[in-house]
């Protein structure tokens, strides 16, 4: 076994293991439960079953050897496992295609989630007792830890699991009471932000291709297994097996019948590695074709019906007393007009409680998103810049539908040189944005006023861009025939690049946005969402390799930074 540590996305040293390395084999990573560290992941690493194979682990924060704290977001730890595997590839020569990834717990659900929510090319992934949903064991237990966060943001919940619950094998039963390295309490948002993906994840698990083994244990009392068959089904994998292990508990890895699991992990990572893997295409995910289908003829319960036209209506006759939603009601809530004024982000209305309804209006999850998304851009430009300004070639920025230009002249402001076009179709957003660069006096920036989706304007913009913008735009189109044009045409232009687009995967309120908000065609806001996915095959099609990707805590909008390949 050797160790060292490698920096993950924001900088934090974590402790990592690797077995049996050797050049040009298959990957195995395994991710330890919750409680543990990957010191313990010994036994099956050097397995004669697992010989072939290079295997790597890591200490998750708090954990083990690592000493970053816990964070308070679980989404960090997917990030974390993002970072390391971009590790393998950089400093191992690891293919992402040759990585297969074996998971307990609560390592399973940022496994799940790195998929649904990254996206990456792996071989498959096996889930053993995945905690989408954990026993709490008290009624009420959640909402009572979510109201003590009030009073507490940093609240620590104690661990009711004692090692008897975990495995049936005595030996292990006292090595983990005896190991000072096992940590006895969870952060309390992160059980909550756990809770939470768990939920997501489960309901949105047709998002996830790629072959997947689930293997649940029959007589576990830390999580709900109903929710591990739930998950199953609604896989869209189609080499997927969910075994259920009798008389196993938990700590699936260290009970006493462990060999059996060894045999049933080997059969179904060999077959993994022997699956094709799916080709880019521009077929639509069915999932969210039929999401839209519903939402598009309104096929939902009367009763649902009638509280989302309560709320149209209440926004027609109140929403003017709010500034924002004043500004959806005339531009369309999806206009550059209502997404400028989302990114300033301050709360304005009529008497006090039009702006308590602003303030509670720009507080939506999904507008705090939208914020994100523009920081998030903001960064995978910034990157794009440095690396075009190490190889000294001047930096030439395209927008394909930059509505008013809001971040772009954030771009202008850190980076006077830069050449920017916007290309916007709406005139009243060109107008808006042009008599912004006149106040500001900026210099090469200029507006273009084509439709994006005809690949064939892209060379009637005279420019040739290697930084290429595509955010927020193919979100309101879900024709991927359109998107695809659209890329087309980025490429044929592009002066060996970059590319950068956004996605979103996933949204808890699509529902409100479709039945309540209109958008700027002036009519209902319905929304077909593309997994990431999805969204990554149309840019692959085209010859874009994405190299890395930013997500907010939510899971709702990513921004991928992609190099085209010509």
């Amino acid at each position: 076994m050797n160790t060292g540590f490698f920096n993950s996305y924001e900088g934090a040293e974590i402790f990592f293991y690797e077995w049996n390395y050797k050049p040009g084999q298959k990957t195995l990573i395994v991710i330890h439960r919750g409680h543990e560290y990957g010191e313990r992941l010994q036994e099956f690493a050097t397995h004669p079953l697992f010989a072939s194979y290079n295997i790597f682990a890591f200490d998750m924060r708090g954990h083990g050897h690592t000493k970053a704290s816990v964070s308070p977001a679980f989404m960090d730890s997917v990030r974390d496992l993002d970072t390391f595997t971009k590790f393998l590839q950089r400093e191992y020569a690891v293919r992402e295609e040759d990585i297969f990834v074996v998971a307990n717990s609560i390592g399973g659900v940022i496994v799940s989630a790195w998929v649904h929510d990254f996206a990456p090319h792996i071989a498959g992934m096996a889930l053993l007792a995945p905690a989408f949903e954990i026993n709490l064991l008290v009624p009420l237990a959640k909402q009572a830890i979510e109201l003590a966060l009030k009073v507490n943001p940093k609240l620590i919940v104690k661990s009711y699991v004692k090692s008897k619950m975990l495995t049936h094998d005595p030996k292990q039963q006292q090595a983990y009471d005896t190991d000072r390295f096992i940590t006895r309490s969870i952060n309390g948002k992160l059980l909550i932000d756990l809770a939470n993906a768990g939920k997501r994840l489960v309901e949105d698990a047709a998002a996830i291709t790629i072959p997947t083994l689930l293997l649940s244990a029959e007589e576990d009392f830390v999580v709900i297994n109903k929710e591990q068959k739930q998950f199953y089904v609604n896989l869209s994998s189609e080499v997927k097996e969910f075994i259920t292990l009798k008389g196993f508990h938990h700590g699936i890895l260290f009970e006493k019948d462990r060999e059996e699991v060894y045999k049933i992990l080997q059969q179904f990572i060999t077959k993994a590695f022997e699956t094709p893997a799916l080709p880019p295409s521009l077929t639509p995910d069915k999932f969210t074709q039929k999401e839209f289908e519903t939402m598009q003829y309104e096929l939902i319960p009367r009763g649902e019906k009638w509280y989302y036209h309560f709320q149209k209506w209440a926004l027609g006759k109140l929403g003017h007393l709010s500034s924002g939603m004043e500004v959806g009601l005339e531009y369309g809530f999806d206009s550059g007009v209502s997404m400028d004024y989302v990114y300033k982000n301050i709360p304005q209305g009529k008497w006090g409680i039009g702006k308590w309804m602003d303030k509670n209006y720009l507080n939506a999850v999904g507008w705090r998103g939208v914020r994100i998304r523009k920081t998030h851009l903001l960064q995978q430009v910034e990157k794009a810049i440095q690396v075009l300004q190490v190889q000294g070639r001047k930096v030439k920025i395209l927008d394909i539908a930059g509505g008013v230009g809001n971040y772009l002249f954030d771009v202008k402001e850190r980076h006077p040189e830069v050449e920017i076009v916007i290309n916007e179709f709406l005139p009243s957003n060109i107008e808006k944005g042009e008599k912004i660069i006149r106040e500001k006096g900026y210099t090469n920036i200029r507006f273009t006023n084509y439709n994006c989706f005809n690949k064939d304007n892209y060379r009637r913009m005279e420019f040739s861009p290697n930084i290429t913008i595509i955010s927020g735009i193919f979100e309101l189109f879900g024709n991927n025939t359109l998107a695809n044009e659209a890329v087309k045409g980025v490429v044929s232009i592009s002066d060996n690049g970059f590319l950068i687009y956004t996605g979103q995967p996933w949204h808890p309120q699509l529902k409100t946005i479709a039945f309540v908000l209109k958008s700027h065609q002036d009519k209902d806001w319905v929304m077909r969402r593309r997994s990431q996915r999805e969204l990554d095959s149309i840019f692959a099609l085209n010859g874009v390799q994405k190299e890395s990707m930013l997500i907010d805590d939510f899971g709702i909008f990513t921004v991928s930074l992609g190099k085209i390949i010509k």
